[in-house]
Parts: structure tokens; C-alpha cells; sequence
């Protein structure tokens, strides 16, 4: 067994438990709360450097909050996408095919907006998902409408060059 699979051996069983608990404290959830402790340990075995970490405790709480923020980020728009479901005739409802393929489009597009400002995202989710006008935007967050315009195409040509393979 090498060096690094024996340290992160014994980070997993030193930690593991605490880090659970630690998750489930905050998630309410025991089940999720497992597969968060146990993705964390999964992305610490491929980041490859368990031998160098100090403070066990803090960086595998700061790993776990990153995935747990990601997680309630995917459950709130999963949600979101729910509650508009719901809230459609039965005639409109897409298929279970269509309905994971919308979703999965979703989850895209958050990540791609999740390389850009606050007010950048905020300002794209207010125009294209909440159908606002630019001015209305400008307006709801007190700034130009020369600034909506900017946030706008700096959004859109993000998105655009992270489509074609392109980091921005």
C-alpha cells in the first residue's frame, strides 16, 4: 500500500465520522449527509495530496461545504423546475425523457453561470428565466441600464465561448 493511500486510510478513519456528523448537522439529512462525507473523501483520493494536508478537520469541512453548496444548489433548482411543473396543465407536462433532459440543460447552464459575477448571473437569470425587461432589471437592481446591457453580453459571451470549449 503506498504512502498516500495510507494517509488518506487514516484520514477516512479517523474523520469519516465527524465529517457525517458534521454534514448532517447542517444537511438534516443523514443519507445525504453520507454520500457528501463520502464524496469528499472520493475527491480528496483524486486530488492525490492527503500526505500534505495540516489541518485534517478544516480542509475536509472546506471540501464538504463546496460539495454541499453544489448539492442545494442542484436540489433548490431541482425544486424550482418541480414547482413550475406543478404548476402546469397535465396536458403541458413533458415526458420523464423530456423532463431529465430540461433539467439536465438546467444544470448546464448553472454551471456555466457559475463562473461569472453575482450581479453578472443575477442580471441574466432576471432576463432570460424571469423574463424581466432590461429596465425593469435596472430598475429592481437600482443600477444603468448601460450596466444591464454590459452584464448581459458579458453573460451571453461567456456562456457562448464555454459552449464552444473556449474558458473565458
Amino acid at each position: 500500500m503506498s504512502a498516500e493511500v495510507q494517509v488518506l486510510d487514516t484520514l477516512y478513519r479517523d474523520h469519516h465520522s465527524w465529517l457525517q456528523g458534521w454534514l448532517r448537522r447542517r444537511l438534516g439529512n443523514r443519507c445525504d449527509a453520507a454520500d457528501l462525507a463520502q464524496d469528499t473523501f472520493v475527491r480528496l483520493l483524486r486530488a492525490g495530496n492527503a500526505a500534505s494536508i495540516r489541518e485534517p478537520r478544516d480542509y475536509l469541512a472546506t471540501v464538504a461545504r463546496g460539495l454541499m453548496v453544489d448539492f442545494l444548489r442542484r436540489r433548490s433548482l431541482e425544486q424550482a423546475y418541480l414547482d413550475v411543473l406543478a404548476s402546469q396543465p397535465q396536458a403541458e407536462h413533458p415526458s420523464a425523457e423530456q423532463q431529465a433532459l430540461l433539467l439536465e440543460a438546467l444544470m448546464d447552464v448553472d454551471r456555466m453561470l457559475d463562473g461569472l459575477g453575482r450581479t453578472v448571473r443575477e442580471v441574466f437569470i432576471l432576463s432570460q428565466l424571469d423574463g424581466l425587461t432590461y429596465a425593469q432589471i435596472a430598475a429592481r437592481l437600482g443600477i444603468s441600464l448601460r450596466s444591464v446591457n454590459n452584464y448581459m453580453a458579458r453573460a451571453v459571451e461567456h456562456c457562448c465561448l464555454l459552449q464552444a470549449g473556449w474558458q473565458s
